[in-house]
């Protein structure tokens, strides 16, 4: 099984520039995804409901979009052939507003038309009504006609945006404010979407208490809980919060297993490193296995993934994905790997984030070994500005940048080169 991945190793980095032991980010993204499919089961949602989920079924036009030809402009509709100069003087047979068909068109004459109004039988153009004058009379009047049209000025041709029949979205997109709009244009009032993933989030360390809570000596808020709670959420899943776990070997089991019971994927955050208070590792090998562990990027080393086993009674296993406890270290580490396990779980097929090449407005000059993920901003010159401090712990960084600039382990940046940047937008 051949997997491409969502964020391609940029020129010049390989393998031989990760510290021994650490696996590339691409090769570990790529050892996930070969291993995960798509989840079992959808449901039908109304078009009006299904924003931001995922495509289970391909939907098809019944219909020509336009399906008929229409006018584009307010004006007069009108034969070509019966306007030879400039002022010739037509009059007027029939008013046709939207919503309305109109009669076949007489030689010799024009018809009144409105913006969307499908073009009456004989008329092989339109004129704006700013180039026409009106002109009174009996009926409906005359119009003089102030340039000489040509065939198919301002017309819609039926299905020159949609042909009957054709796939309008295919299955595995996500859908967008305009994905549901192009479904309802094709007149589809429900669709078929993939189940959404259920995901139990916790996070270890006796250090973490909850706004609002005092703040006892050597104790954090736990921003984490919050951060990926959100990134979840907009990534389309169904979040179980279990809350935070003490740093103890037999908690952590215990949270584990409550973890693993009906959810597809559990997620930490913390205790994933090799200190003594880190439980994570050895937790999860004692109920169920870890295949990766340790990434070669900055920030989001101490990175783990492997599956947890389900309760005997529901056989199986959860998805784990540990993510490191430094809050920027979390945060971009669920954008670059979470994200695409979970797209891919939905059935999402375009799992790469969007990524251009724009101008450093910055030096960089302590470059690490490691594959490197800088916030920065895009500024009104076109470039890109750098958080001046790059640190794992200042969540300030993520909230000030728009992006990330993906850069190759070892490698110097100097204001004016060419780097490649991720928007996080793209991402949620």
């Amino acid at each position: 099984m051949t997997i491409a991945s969502p964020v391609s190793t940029p020129a010049g980095q390989s393998a031989a520039a990760a510290r021994p032991g650490l696996t590339p980010m691409d090769d570990a993204l790529a050892q996930m995804l070969a291993r995960i499919e798509s989840l079992e089961g959808c449901e039908t949602l109304s078009t009006f409901d299904a924003l931001g989920r995922v495509l289970a079924e391909e939907v098809r036009s019944l219909l020509d979009v336009p399906p008929a030809d229409n006018t584009s402009m307010d004006g007069y509709a009108m034969r070509v052939a019966d306007v030879p100069a400039e002022g010739t003087l037509l009059p007027v047979s029939q008013r046709v507003p939207a919503g309305v068909v109109g009669e076949p068109l007489q030689p010799g004459t024009a018809a009144r038309i409105f913006t969307g109004a499908q073009l009456p039988p004989g008329a092989d153009a339109v004129v704006m009504q700013e180039q026409c004058s009106a002109v009174s009379g009996e009926g409906l009047g005359a119009v003089q006609v102030n340039t000489v049209p040509t065939v198919g000025q301002w017309i819609r041709r039926r299905g020159e945006d949609v042909q009957h029949g054709s796939v309008v979205l295919a299955a595995g997109t996500r859908l967008t404010p305009a994905a549901l709009g192009l479904a309802a244009s094709v007149g589809a009032a429900s669709l078929t979407v993939a189940r959404r993933p259920r995901v139990a989030l916790f996070s270890t360390g006796d250090e973490l208490v909850m706004p609002g809570e005092p703040l006892r000596p050597g104790a954090i808020y736990n921003s984490n809980r919050y951060t990926l709670r959100a990134l979840l959420q907009s990534f389309g899943c169904v979040v179980a919060d279990l809350g935070i776990v003490p740093d103890q070997r037999e908690a952590t089991r215990a949270a584990l297993r409550e973890a693993a019971a009906g959810h597809d994927l559990i997620l930490t955050s913390g205790g994933v490193s090799v200190g003594e208070e880190d439980h994570i590792k050895p937790a999860v090998e004692a109920e169920g296995r870890l295949t990766l562990w340790q990434m070669a990027m900055k920030p989001g080393k101490p990175l783990a993934f492997g599956e947890v086993r389900r309760p005997a009674a529901e056989g199986g296993a959860a998805w784990f994905m540990g993510l490191p406890g430094n809050p920027v270290s979390s945060y971009v580490t669920c954008l670059l790997l979470v994200r695409p396990v979970l797209l891919r779980l939905q059935g999402v097929t375009d799992l790469a984030p969007k990524a251009y090449t724009l101008r450093a407005d910055f030096d960089w000059l302590r470059a690490d070994k490691r594959r490197e993920f800088l916030r920065v901003r895009l500024n009104d010159r076109g470039g890109l500005d750098l958080f001046a401090n790059q640190s794992s712990g200042v969540l300030t960084s993520a909230h000030w940048g728009d992006g990330l600039v993906d850069n190759p382990g070892g490698q110097t940046i100097r204001a004016g080169d060419l780097v490649r940047y991720l928007p996080v937008r793209e991402m949620l």
